[in-house]
């Protein structure tokens, strides 16, 4: 009987071998994916009083936002004293700042012991006829204050500048790439970074030496979001007298305003040092606005922004505009 059941599981075998295989059950379709591609402007901005003190306490709805004169969804809001940053401190070290560096050198270095946080970043370039990096992106207060040691007179041969500027300066240096140092830090230290950005510039604004004009250093500090401060520092014997009289400060008021931040100027009344400590202040009293423009057109253009509050007595201090992706 054993031996019958063993001779009929034997002879199920073969048949079963010959069986096709079981296939798997089919894999259900996927559901098809949208990909919708939204265009996001986001804007950092302070707000001060007729009396020039800054206002903190805004909420969402104290805010209009216009792109070329259309008014704009807010999607995003916040008060962003925490929010990281990254800044670059650009120093001339031309030969009118001669006099000036050790007193940039110490201030600078207060200044960014003080600004800096846990998760911020700086970089420090200097110019003169030529833009140099001297630290690269870091966290490190010592780091930057090692940099600032090396900052070293950086002047040229004399002559007339090769932009053909009509300032002629016998005797003097070639010139002052500020127009090309603004546009580098913008261009290749800060238009990939996110979040708040912003430069300092210190310089008596003037520049002779720059392939770039003003208007490209401007477009590049836009194209990288960049908020530029300007800090004028001026040696009197060349303002007086080498440059025949030429100030820089029409230039450097519209690039800073064009980007949403001040021009400020050393004097006996307000020293470098107040000065940073206002920078300071502004950088930490600042909003965050984000919004999908209606114009989600990818043409590359320039597209007019304007930030208004309920309280005409408040003047919002943000940039003029932007520059859309292009495909």
């Amino acid at each position: 009987m054993i031996f019958a059941l063993l001779l009929a599981a034997l002879a199920v075998i073969p048949a079963l071998a010959q069986q096709p295989p079981r296939q798997p059950p089919p894999t259900p379709p996927e559901e098809p994916v949208i990909r919708v591609e939204v265009n996001l402007v986001n804007l950092f901005f302070s707000v001060r009083d007729r009396k020039g003190a800054y206002v903190s306490t805004l909420g969402k709805d104290d805010f209009t936002v216009y792109e070329d004169g259309k008014p704009q969804e807010i999607r995003f809001f916040s008060r962003e004293t925490d929010q990281p940053l990254t800044l670059g401190l650009l120093v001339d070290v031309s030969r009118s700042q001669e006099a000036l560096i050790e007193l940039e050198r110490r201030a600078s270095a207060r200044f960014l012991e003080r600004v800096l946080r846990d998760k911020d970043m700086a970089f420090l370039i200097s110019f003169g006829v030529d833009a140099e990096l001297l630290q690269d992106f870091t966290n490190s207060p010592v780091l930057l204050a090692k940099a600032l040691d090396r900052l070293r007179l950086n002047a040229g041969v004399s002559g007339m500048s090769p932009t053909g500027s009509p300032v002629p300066l016998p005797g003097g240096p070639r010139g002052t790439v500020l127009y090309d140092a603004v546009w580098l830090a913008s261009r290749e230290k800060l238009r990939h970074e996110v979040g708040r950005k912003a430069l300092i510039v210190i310089t008596d604004g003037v520049d002779v030496g720059s392939r770039l004009k003003l208007e490209q250093a401007i477009e590049e500090a836009q194209r990288a979001d960049a908020i530029v401060y300007v800090i004028l520092f001026e040696d009197p014997r060349y303002t007086s007298w080498q440059y025949g009289g030429v100030s820089g400060e029409g230039a450097m008021r519209r690039m800073a305003d064009e980007t949403g931040g001040r021009v400020f100027r050393v004097s006996r009344r307000e020293s470098l040092d107040d000065i940073y400590d206002t920078i300071q202040t502004e950088l930490r009293s600042q909003y965050s606005i984000g919004y999908a423009p209606t114009n989600q057109a990818r043409d590359g253009s320039f597209r007019r922004i304007e930030v208004r509050t309920k309280n005409r007595d408040y003047r919002v201090q943000v940039r003029k505009g932007y520059y859309a992706p292009k495909d």
